[in-house]
């Protein structure tokens, strides 16, 4: 079974208005696809992300920018080559 969830993209539940990044997914035995999201912003009394698992169909995505890692450089801000 696939999924259109991306891990690192941000979500957010049609239901209940919940955002967060995908940061996992399961599979149950009988198909049912779960997507973890991991809130930015919210934190328990510990000080932790708040992390809520949904069902794929209620998640629409909320931004398409990258989650970091390797990234292209505007060409602004490229820097020229020095000859030593």
């Amino acid at each position: 079974m696939k999924t259109t969830i991306e891990l690192g993209k941000n979500y957010k539940d049609s239901i209940t208005g919940f955002q967060g990044i995908a940061t996992a997914y399961t599979i149950h035995l009988y198909g049912c696809l779960r997507i973890c999201l991991e809130s930015k912003t919210k934190k328990n009394e510990d000080g932790e992300s708040i992390e809520l698992w949904f069902d794929e169909q209620r998640l629409t995505i909320k931004s398409k920018a990258g989650n970091g890692g390797p990234q292209k450089i505007p060409t602004k801000f490229k820097q020229e080559k020095r000859q030593f």
